[in-house]
């Protein structure tokens, strides 16, 4: 559920250790996992008995059996059609159940039932601050960026020094330059004989197919546009969707390939009209700061990677 929530851009990248070759969901995530430890033991020492544990158990139970239910709904209705008057007679039959069960153990919640209420508020907080902060992220990326299109149209028009080999720009919003292009040629004054610019997206599907996961477009000049979808149950391997653009006629040669990336530096904003609260703002920043190396969630070589470093203010 972690790593699937990841990929849905609701956490930062975690790092995941893949334990099996033959089952792509058989993982192992140690930050979750001592969390979970850290967590069990703190709910044990701090209750005393499992007697005690009892009201938190019982609100912990009934509430997920009660949004399970409102889940289920959404699944019989949108993904296996079925009609309106059906989900709704299936799902409120067991929603009042369940709402009986809930609001009997909310009877608790002095006695422990505040716990896993007050742990699924702090996870809420942190995904919705997550994803609200990647949409400010990205629309002040957008907001700070030339269109890619008209950068290109100027720039070979008095084109750089062009060097061997190929530059692969990752970016997150493909219709604008990305900010290590820019510092590249701010800072190195040359451009590669073949620049691509790659966007990974995560779609909200469990898989996506191998026909559509690659896309690659010509842009001129020796420049491609390549899109690399995959679903939120598929492992993001950029390595490997980069093979399938041999046959649409991009090959690359890893020995002669470096991967540009720009590496955001979050910080919340000192002044001025703020889109989160402040203290939304420094949770932010601090899960950006603690993200995983991006590498590594990619498969990319390290040995083949540049950083670029730009300081955004959220």
């Amino acid at each position: 559920i972690t790593r699937q929530a990841v990929q849905l851009g609701f956490l930062p990248r975690i790092y995941v250790v893949h334990t099996s070759a033959r089952e792509i969901g058989q993982i192992y995530i140690p930050s979750i996992n001592w969390t979970l430890c850290a967590a069990v033991v703190l709910a044990v020492v701090g209750f005393g008995s499992s007697s005690r544990l009892a009201g938190a158990y019982g609100v912990a139970v009934t509430a997920t059996m009660m949004v399970d239910t409102l889940l289920t709904f959404f699944v019989i209705r949108y993904a296996w059609r079925y009609p309106l008057w059906l989900c709704l007679a299936a799902t409120g039959f067991f929603l009042i159940i369940d709402v009986a069960f809930f609001s009997a153990t909310l009877l608790k919640i002095a006695d422990g039932g505040w716990f896993p209420l007050v742990v699924g508020a702090v996870v809420l907080a942190m995904m919705s601050t997550w994803r609200r902060g990647r949409e400010h992220l990205f629309s002040r990326l957008r907001a700070s960026s030339v269109p890619l299109e008209d950068f290109l149209k100027s720039l070979f028009l008095e084109p750089p020094v062009r060097v061997p080999g190929t530059a692969v720009f990752l970016t997150a919003t493909p219709d604008a330059t990305p900010h290590a292009l820019l510092h590249n040629l701010n800072h190195n004054k040359v451009l590669h004989e073949r620049v691509v610019f790659l966007t990974v997206e995560v779609r909200d599907v469990p898989w996506v197919s191998f026909e559509e996961r690659v896309t690659c477009e010509r842009m001129g000049h020796g420049c491609w546009m390549v899109r690399i979808r995959f679903g939120f149950m598929n492992r993001p391997d950029v390595m490997r969707a980069l093979e399938v653009c041999g046959a649409l006629g991009l090959e690359f040669d890893m020995m002669q390939t470096s991967f540009f990336l720009s590496r955001q530096q979050v910080v919340p904003a000192t002044g001025g009209p703020s889109t989160m609260w402040r203290w939304r703002e420094r949770m932010f920043a601090a899960m950006a700061r603690n993200a995983g190396n991006i590498t590594d969630y990619f498969n990319i070589p390290t040995n083949r990677v540049i950083e670029l470093g730009t300081r955004i203010e959220i």
